[in-house]
């Protein structure tokens, strides 16, 4: 018994039973971020966008399903406090969360890994990170490498991640998924890529950490502190430019126009809005150009 159901029991029983203080809410799933979560928890209908990759996620904040035929893979969780519509949206799609085998975290902020712990204590999945990724993972909270580290909110720590290492392949069922270290809007961000077929029509997913490179107005990228973030960050711009792209899934549905995607997918999903040639070359090259522009603002003499 995993659930967060059974968490809640565990704690009704020890109050009857040692006469205990009442029930305290689930620490797993316990609201935060209360000014960005009301856009962010906005519901959305399951949507399997190509073979057995589904949307599972809210409108504003991607989760991803693969279905691999021996188990299930989610990648992201977003909030803490989104983990029970994530596994609505499961049962909606016809599986169910202890179907889920393996979770990947594309980057360690609260918005997209929060919801992990109590995905991962509901199924029983293993947790699959990079190495900086999983030492905030653990934390539960950035270090000051971050650049948005003071504005961020903590989250519930995960106990045990694995280290997924770059250009590393997990493999489950039909599907092989590759790890991709993408550095920059966090040090432990992680970009993942897999192939989906449909019959014999086979597309090339990523779903790509994001690559913004907004701070938290104290962490400047000009500084000489962090004179090995930039290059880190460009090569990270060259990986995913690189990386073979048919379907382009981010974080944040708006930075690769996933919302007007959506729109026009639910519209007419015999033609896949989600299907864009070019897509994470594109990605690579506006958010590239953010930087440099962010650069040589922070470079400029004052006025």
């Amino acid at each position: 018994m995993k659930s967060s159901a059974a968490r809640s029991l565990l704690a009704l029983l020890a109050f009857w039973t040692f006469g205990a203080a009442p029930p305290m809410p689930d620490p797993l799933t316990r609201p935060i971020a209360p000014e960005l979560a009301p856009r962010w928890l906005e519901p959305q209908v399951p949507m399997r966008i190509h073979g057995g990759t589904w949307l599972v996620g809210t409108v504003h904040m991607n989760v991803v399903l693969i279905d691999t035929g021996a188990g299930l893979v989610l990648i992201d969780a977003g909030l803490p406090q989104a983990a029970p519509l994530i596994e609505a949206n499961l049962r909606a799609a016809g599986f169910d969360i202890s179907d889920v085998k393996l979770i990947l975290s594309s980057e360690p902020h609260y918005d997209h890994a929060g919801g992990i712990a109590a995905l991962a204590w509901d199924s029983g999945a293993a947790v699959w990170a990079t190495r900086a990724g999983a030492k905030v993972l653990r934390a539960g909270r950035s270090g000051a490498d971050d650049p948005q580290q003071a504005t961020l909110f903590a989250f519930p720590a995960v106990r045990r991640v694995h280290i997924a290492r770059d250009g590393e392949t997990l493999r489950m069922g039909n599907t092989a998924i590759v790890a991709h270290a993408t550095p920059g809007h966090t040090p432990g961000s992680a970009s993942w890529s897999w192939t989906s077929c449909e019959g014999a029509d086979c597309a090339q997913i990523v779903f790509a950490a994001s690559l913004n490179s907004l701070t938290d107005g104290v962490y400047r990228w000009s500084d000489p502190v962090h004179a090995g973030a930039i290059p880190a960050f460009r090569r990270s711009f060259a990986t995913v430019r690189a990386l073979p792209c048919d379907i382009l899934i981010t974080g944040h549905p708006e930075h690769s126009d996933g919302e007007a995607k959506r729109a026009r997918f639910l519209a007419d999903p015999q033609d896949n809005a989600f299907r864009v040639p070019g897509a994470c070359r594109t990605l690579a090259d506006r958010y590239e150009r953010a930087l440099d522009e962010r650069l040589a603002a922070e470079r400029a003499p004052p006025r």
